[in-house]
């Protein structure tokens, strides 16, 4: 009987264990060719997306999922679609700074960053339109080409921070109110490619 109960307990325990460190998400980027992006993301890309500069194609892998992100520039802001393994596009993101987001929305995110981290710095701010059930496609790529402020964006902070002495990369998602919604921790850049 003491042998049951001491598996059971032993299983349980190690059960739970993998439970809470599946709460990080390592993320990371490697940059791809054409070639190896999903094909119908490079259609809806060629078909709905004019006046695209500076296209690049990347592979993003977390301990998760696998998506695909195509980054370019059109009419002097920094663009980011991503899309899932089959191609099916996932969010827009807009590449936008402090100033370009709502008052009330970037102090309730500073409140939230505040309490969190002891010290933190910004890298960077995404906007983000994520697609939706109740939102046809196009409409999401049209309201993102037209960097309209909605309540159903996203803003992806990227930042340095600083937990009980251990300083990271995160990636956070806010709401469009300010509400946290996620928080994953990001892996530092991939540099594979650069010889010593």
């Amino acid at each position: 009987m003491k042998t049951r109960l001491s598996i059971v307990l032993f299983l349980f325990f190690v059960f739970f264990s993998f439970c809470g460190t599946a709460q990080n998400k390592y993320e990371r980027e490697y940059r791809i060719k054409k070639s190896q992006f999903p094909q119908e993301a490079i259609k809806l890309i060629s078909d709905k997306i004019d006046g695209v500069k500076r296209l690049k194609f990347y592979k993003e892998t977390d301990s998760a999922k696998i998506s695909f992100e195509a980054k370019f520039k059109k009419d002097r802001l920094w663009y980011s679609v991503e899309f899932d393994e089959t191609g099916k596009l996932e969010d827009v993101e807009i590449l936008v700074k402090e100033i370009d987001l709502p008052s009330a929305t970037y102090e309730a995110i500073l409140s939230y960053l505040g309490k969190s981290f002891s010290k933190y710095r910004i890298k960077k701010i995404q906007q983000q339109y994520p697609t939706t059930e109740n939102e046809e496609l196009d409409k999401t790529i049209e309201n993102a080409f037209q960097n309209l402020i909605l309540p159903s964006i996203n803003y992806e902070f990227i930042i340095g921070g600083k937990k009980d002495r251990e300083y990271f990369d995160y990636e956070i998602l806010f709401d469009s109110e300010g509400n946290f919604v996620r928080i994953r921790k990001s892996l530092p850049p991939n540099y594979d490619h650069v010889l010593y």
